[in-house]
């Protein structure tokens, strides 16, 4: 897909955001393991919803969750306790993105899952059965979804859950999302000291709508940012979100844009000046490192990158995979030390007729689409967007005169 954008003086418009696929997949979970399923509005439409939606409604014990690494974890704990043999697998990246750290834990609760292939990685085979549950340590430092899925089941245990999280714990919004989504459905838990606390208790139904993505909303602050005039509105958005990723707001001042909410609306230009160098640690908001990364290069800020753990076992090494693409553009980022990420500010000249990789990431190609405005570039395989926000070319070429 070819890219080169001659956009108004002026952007404007209002964006059409999906629907928040991290609360979707939470929601669904809760209210399958609800007595009766209420109805949940403005639910996530991307594949990785999909799947999992696919996998709840039990049209085969075989379940191929493709490049969903949230419907993985979540349904790996989820037909742990649910009766019946199970079999989940996914696409070759999936096959080779770790669980083990999961598996052990349900293990420990007695939960009988085998690996079909590799130790330690999908495909699995779960047989589901009633978990007493306890006590159990996990580290931290590795994948709040791990955390999640424990969290999720933990009532429907004999004993209840607590979980003792050792290292230092990454994407922590995420883990208080749970919480708060639990919540709304009538579960109390605890969480303080790296402990979380959840009692056996009942999931109450009760309808449920999905406020829109944050995450999606970081490529039109980008988009926003790279151009450097105009006023875009991004409805469904709230501003004290559970989402992790609403850390935009404070993120992008350093380029300028002010949000201003008009109820559940945000309105974001470009107003401020920008800051000279920006660094920031992402251990809370990993998805929006690859929408900064580019941000801060195509608008001339050095950076330094901290926190970047998770990155190298999301859907590709994303550390990797900027340093590489990033490079075509005439940026040389490195690696100051381990999970850490910058660039000093020079540029080199660009390759000629730039194509970018986009690794089966969809935030790979979303994150670079907007260097369009500045430099011609081709995004293969555009279509990976589908994971996430179907609709996101539609949207972009709105802007294009």
């Amino acid at each position: 897909m070819k890219l080169h954008f001659s956009p108004s003086v002026h952007l404007k418009g209002s964006i059409a955001l999906p629907a928040s696929k991290s609360i979707s997949n939470r929601v669904l979970i809760i209210n399958a393991l609800c007595e009766k399923q209420s109805a949940i509005k403005n639910l996530a439409v991307c594949d990785d919803t999909t799947v999992l939606l696919d996998a709840l409604t039990l049209k085969s014990s075989t379940i191929d969750i493709g490049a969903a690494g949230t419907a993985m974890r979540f349904l790996t704990a989820f037909f742990a306790i649910k009766p019946g043999i199970w079999t989940i697998t996914g696409s070759k990246r999936m096959k080779n993105r770790p669980i083990k750290i999961l598996v052990d834990a349900l293990r420990q609760l007695g939960a009988n899952i085998t690996y079909l292939e590799k130790e330690g990685f999908p495909p699995l085979q779960i047989v589901g059965n009633t978990l007493k549950g306890g006590q159990i340590t996990l580290d931290g430092s590795i994948s709040s979804q791990y955390i999640s899925a424990l969290m999720m089941i933990a009532p429907k245990l004999e004993k209840g859950l607590t979980i003792t999280l050792t290292n230092t714990v990454i994407s922590k919004p995420y883990i208080r999302m749970t919480q708060q989504i639990m919540a709304d459905f009538g579960v109390k838990t605890t969480f303080s000291n790296q402990t979380i606390e959840i009692s056996p208790q009942t999931y109450k139904s009760v309808p449920f709508h999905v406020e829109s993505d944050w995450s999606a909303a970081s490529y039109w602050y980008e988009l926003l940012t790279i151009h450097g005039r105009g006023k875009l509105q991004l409805p469904g958005l709230k501003q004290e979100s559970t989402q992790g990723d609403s850390k935009l707001i404070e993120l992008f001042q350093h380029f300028g844009v002010t949000t201003k909410f008009i109820d559940e609306l945000a309105e974001i230009e470009i107003k401020l000046k920008k800051s000279k160098h920006f660094e920031y640690d992402f251990s809370d908001e990993p998805d929006i490192v690859q929408t900064l990364a580019v941000t801060c290069c195509m608008t001339q800020t050095p950076f330094r990158f901290t926190g970047l753990a998770s990155l190298k076992i999301k859907e590709t090494d994303r550390v990797a995979a900027l340093i590489t693409e990033l490079g075509k553009c005439g940026f040389e980022l490195t690696e100051p030390a381990e999970n850490e990420l910058a660039w000093n500010g020079i540029v080199k000249p660009t390759e000629q007729n730039i194509s970018i990789s986009t690794y089966d990431d969809h935030r790979m190609a979303m994150a670079f689409a907007p260097i369009s405005l500045k430099l011609p570039i081709k995004i293969e395989h555009p279509e990976v967007v589908s994971k996430s926000y179907p609709n996101f070319w539609e949207e972009l070429l709105r802007f294009d005169n």
